[in-house]
């Protein structure tokens, strides 16, 4: 290794180092921060901001890049030097006020939606929204766009991403979901949920969940799990990952499978090759990628029949009163019932991808200036009514139901259906690589398929864009056929359509 890319990985462990703080900082304001710890935590936040800031302009690192790139470089090292002139070079594009003041506004805007949301509070949340759009706006002018500013933001989550091809893409999954919809639904019929009004005691709940974990291999001595209003994953650093989750007495599924959504995001964030942890070979490609491994364990582990045929008779020692008289086959139609609702998170796999067709239409109008924070609630019924053919009573439930456009998080929604349609197709490669995988699952066994998601996802790193990833694991770009296919072979066993 060349004393050039030495001080490189010095700096850039440096600047990992800053964003595991702010990371902490982050998680902590989610779990266990006092409710008046708000200004100061915002103030904390703004002040790392700047420092981090500073260190991406520092002339030291422009020179040791430079320097790097005119050796003899590895593979991976190419990686990290051109991954860190990317961030680099976004980053001295925003003035170091701008980011401090991005900072500080997302901390305090995150806290008024936590407060404001279980009160409906409109009032106190729309102005926190409007300041953030605006300085979304302000941060896509200084870094550029290649067609529109909104492309600015996509880019910040998945790189390459264009909001045109995107509308292009969701467009074309809309026009196939809608009457894949309809169908199931007619065939699913009216009976009524079992699982609705049943008690899951959220003592046991935990330690069900805590096992499904373990099981999962994901590491408990270097990650934990805790709760907050809204599910997330933070990686501070590879041997400290932290993921959270949401418990109602009432509703076993929100938690359970939440957890396996973390959890999926968190073997990403362990997995990373320990000899590159703080530099870009350390953290995942895209957004888009990383919500592939999560929607791979929530839906294409965690909803099957060979999930759940080993492990359904330990749910029901767990939880016998509500369980013990309902069959396997009863409880998967539950578990994978399509019904139009309300709340994002907690969508079935068919109408998920109508929430986020709803939120990027909405967001790019926001974002766009079409559309302003004041007339978000009635646009965002009337596209709900329209798409999904409910209508929310009350803003918790409808326009306030994400901490993301609270957190500056604009341009993140899209990656989540292009995490649905990756997972279909990497779940799909690694069957056909482990042609035991299916046994191995019935069984409660995850080792293999932990290690060939190491193998052919977490090591790469940033080594590839998104598409990129997926045309080596699959051959293929990011493409809706396998998602689509996945959802009629599934509910052509559950329900003959």
């Amino acid at each position: 290794m060349n004393r050039a890319f030495e001080t490189v990985l010095e700096l850039s462990r440096d600047l990992y180092a800053l964003r595991s703080a702010v990371g902490v900082l982050s998680w902590d304001q989610e779990t266990y921060m006092p409710p008046k710890g708000g200004e100061g935590r915002a103030r904390s936040m703004a002040a790392l901001a700047r420092v981090m800031h500073q260190r991406f302009s520092d002339p030291r690192l422009a020179e040791a890049l430079g320097a790097a790139e005119a050796q003899p470089l590895s593979e991976a090292e190419r990686v990290v030097v051109r991954e860190l002139k990317r961030d680099r070079d976004k980053a001295v594009k925003l003035p170091e006020a701008l980011a401090a003041e991005i900072a500080e506004t997302v901390s305090l805007a995150q806290r008024a939606w936590a407060e404001a949301r279980p009160k409906n509070d409109t009032a106190a949340f729309n102005p926190w929204l409007a300041k953030v759009v605006a300085l979304r706006r302000q941060e896509a002018e200084c870094l550029g766009y290649a067609e529109t500013p909104y492309d600015a933001l996509l880019e910040n989550y998945e790189p390459g991403a264009r909001a045109s091809s995107l509308r292009v893409l969701l467009d074309d999954l809309k026009s196939k979901l809608v009457p894949l919809l309809g169908r199931i639904r007619a065939a699913q019929g009216a009976a009524p949920d079992p699982l609705a009004g049943k008690s899951f005691p959220i003592e046991a709940q935990r330690g069900f969940n805590h096992g499904i974990l373990a099981a999962m291999g994901f590491d408990l001595e270097a990650g934990r799990l805790d709760e907050s209003a809204h599910p997330f994953t933070e990686g501070t650093h590879p041997r400290d990952v932290r993921l959270t989750t949401r418990y109602h007495e009432n509703d076993l599924m929100s938690a359970l499978f939440s957890t396996l959504h973390e959890g999926g995001h968190g073997l990403y964030e362990q997995g990373f090759l320990p000899e590159w942890y703080g530099t870009p070979m350390s953290e995942a490609v895209s957004l888009g990628v990383h919500e592939s491994q999560s929607r791979l364990w929530e839906n294409q582990v965690g909803r099957s029949r060979d999930f759940w045929a080993g492990r359904y008779p330990g749910l029901q020692a767990t939880f016998p009163a509500p369980l013990a008289g309902l069959p396997l086959d009863a409880f998967l139609k539950a578990i994978n019932r399509v019904q139009p609702s309300f709340i994002r998170v907690e969508a079935d796999e068919v109408t998920y991808n109508l929430h986020i067709v709803l939120r990027f239409e909405l967001e790019t109008a926001l974002f766009n200036g079409d559309l302003k924070p004041a007339d978000l609630e009635p646009a965002w019924n009337e596209s709900m009514q329209r798409n999904l053919g409910v209508t929310p009573p009350e803003p918790r439930l409808g326009y306030m139901q994400d901490v993301h456009w609270s957190c500056g998080l604009l341009g993140y929604f899209p990656t989540y259906t292009l995490g649905n349609l990756r997972a279909a197709q990497i779940f799909e490669a690694a069957r056909r690589a482990l042609p035991g995988l299916a046994g191995d699952i019935r069984a409660g066994r995850f080792g293999a398929l932990k290690a060939w998601l190491g193998e052919n996802v977490y090591r790469h790193g940033r080594r590839y864009d998104g598409d990129g990833l997926m045309e080596k694991i699959t051959g293929h770009r990011t493409a809706a056929g396998p998602f689509l296919a996945y959802l009629e072979t599934k509910y052509a066993e559950l329900y003959g359509i």
